[in-house]
């Protein structure tokens, strides 16, 4: 289908871990907080400029501290496109009394949801469920958390790490449910979430390789987006893109943000900056679903 295979069917803009925070640098991990308001108004800039259908920012908004959410959510302001947010481990680097008021504050109708969008299903997935840091002090997800964390430690692996976290067998369920929604309704599916899951590394999501499975094992699925591991990464599994965005906060001065557009016979991703530019085929089954939607 020619016509699907030259103009995108959806365009969408990706931004990672801003991390924004009045503080100094972190010169050992290159990452300097305080820089970040001026990175985000510059991309901000650049996805006004474009026509897209939303823009994502894959969490990490903040490094620390609730009351600076407000600076960084105020340049968001200036954005003229739909905005949508996922929480990231940094986000809960709050006071514990305000940790019940992270996804409110980000404008989150739920902590995970999806919505579709001129026939995609866009998935958005809380890797923070199960964590050290984001539910509040005594609920039982912090000791499933701690379980969970021994268990991989006593494993060897490497994503056993107190920055990562993991998905709660309900939401799992849903993603599942989910992604059959999207392949019998024609669409194609895209997921995103704070965590990488594939291929491994230290920074991904406990229980990564269910997850991963999951999403690959769908015909709707085409790709998954995630941040977290500033250095950014790639795979593909059974035809399935998995992206990991580079960190924003990384480096004095130089951005790094993305619009990606949904073709039916491919994804472009146009980076900016530090991010890189990639051309990533569709499966004859996925490329089939975006024609069909």
């Amino acid at each position: 289908m020619p016509s699907d295979n030259l103009l995108p069917r959806l365009r969408f803009g990706l931004i990672a871990d801003p991390q924004y925070a009045p503080i100094e640098p972190n010169m050992a991990l290159n990452r300097h907080y305080a820089k970040s308001l001026d990175k985000l108004e510059a991309a901000i800039a650049r996805l006004n400029a474009e026509d897209l259908d939303f823009v994502v920012t894959l969490g990490d908004v903040i490094d620390r501290g609730f009351e600076n959410f407000d600076k960084a959510l105020d340049v968001y302001g200036g954005l003229r496109h739909r905005a949508f947010f996922l929480p990231g481990n940094h986000d809960f680097s709050v006071a514990p009394e305000r940790l019940a008021e992270i996804h409110g504050k980000l404008g989150m109708p739920a902590p995970y949801h999806d919505f579709v969008c001129k026939g995609v299903r866009v998935i958005l997935t809380d890797g923070n469920e199960i964590s050290l840091f984001a539910p509040p002090p005594g609920d039982p997800r912090r000791q499933a958390a701690e379980a969970r964390l021994a268990a991989l430690q006593a494993a060897g692996a490497k994503n056993a790490q107190t920055w990562n976290a993991g998905m709660g067998n309900d939401q799992i369920a849903w993603l599942d449910e989910r992604l059959k929604l999207a392949a019998a309704a024609g669409e194609t599916a895209i997921v995103m979430g704070h965590y990488p899951l594939f291929p491994a590394s230290d920074h991904n999501l406990w229980g990564a390789e269910d997850v991963a499975g999951l999403i690959a094992g769908s015909p709707a699925a085409a790709a998954y987006f995630c941040g977290h591991n500033h250095a950014g990464n790639y795979g593909a599994l059974n035809g399935t893109h998995f992206v990991n965005m580079k960190g924003m906060v990384d480096t004095p001065d130089e951005n790094a943000f993305s619009v990606v557009e949904l073709f039916g016979d491919r994804l472009e991703i146009h980076g900016f900056g530090r991010e890189e530019n990639r051309l990533l085929p569709l499966s004859p089954v996925a490329g089939l679903q975006a024609a069909i939607g």
